[in-house]
């Protein structure tokens, strides 16, 4: 049988590239190193999901996107938890890495937004299959778009599709929620595009914040500096810090294209803001 999940098409026979195949939760918390409109004063009500189908080269999350390190969840503990998190006074449901799951996350999403009075934030890695079962159920949509180029999509993620995967994903994203809308400087309803800076590819980092200016209007960005080498298994390229200079240069590029958003303060470049697991 072949999952359609997510771009990939596996055959589950011979096993998902994500490694799961049922609802898996890493780690739920209270977030509070996300963007200030979606952590605010509270924190954000995550749940991290285990497995990844991209499960990048220098990923800061290895334990759950490579090793699937969490506990199985049935649908209705994902539905308490989600309840038990807004008991918490998070600002939103911030739902991470659900792709490979994403039918199960669209079923719940259904039986518990009635009750919801926060929003709910899908945060993705850009690289998604059919987002249509999700039209209606999720407020804010927080996609990576990490690489313009498919040669280093393909190096560093085994993905060199993800491109146009994201392009694509992202125009769904943000027909689905229009112009941001906020309260109280927190985020109600919109698309915030994240992009991490990688060493060595600063210009392939302009080619991608281009593409947004040009493609998706009613987005925001958010520009990360918080690429921390020592997770990298991938190219000796990657083995050092993001220097101020490459990091700079891609923010001023942002602003002389008049994009809206969020920067990074430099000091995040540190295992310190990965949540443990």
């Amino acid at each position: 049988m072949i999952c359609k999940n997510c771009p990939r098409g596996c055959d589950t026979n011979k096993g998902r590239f994500c490694g799961v195949s049922g609802i898996k939760v890493a780690k739920i918390m209270k977030h509070f190193f996300e963007e200030p409109c979606i952590s605010g004063t509270n924190g954000s009500g995550a749940i991290f999901f285990s497995g990844c189908n991209l499960r990048c080269c220098y990923c800061q999350n290895m334990p759950v996107s490579h090793g699937g390190k969490g506990e199985e969840f049935s649908p209705q503990m994902l539905y308490d938890a989600i309840l038990e998190l807004q008991k918490d006074g998070v600002h939103n449901i911030n739902l991470v890495t659900a792709a490979p799951v994403l039918p199960s996350v669209a079923e719940v999403l259904g039986a518990v937004k009635a009750h919801l009075h926060i929003p709910v934030v899908y945060n993705s890695s850009g690289y998604e299959g059919d987002i249509s079962s999700l039209d209606g159920l999720v407020d804010v949509y927080l996609p990576d778009f990490k690489y313009f180029d498919g040669d280093l999509a393909k190096r560093y993620s085994a993905a060199s599709d993800y491109p146009e995967v994201a392009k694509k994903t992202i125009a769904a994203m943000c027909a689905q929620t229009g112009e941001a809308e906020f309260e109280g400087g927190l985020i109600k309803r919109g698309t915030i595009v994240r992009h991490l800076v990688l060493p060595s590819h600063r210009k392939d980092s302009f080619d991608v914040i281009e593409y947004i200016a040009r493609n998706y209007p009613h987005a925001l960005v958010s520009i990360m500096s918080q690429y921390t080498p020592q997770f990298n298994k991938g190219g000796r390229e990657l083995d050092r810090r993001v220097t101020t200079f490459e990091y700079n240069s891609v923010v001023n590029r942002a602003a002389e294209l008049r994009l809206k958003g969020y920067m990074q303060d430099r000091a995040s470049a540190s295992s310190v803001y990965t949540p443990e697991f």
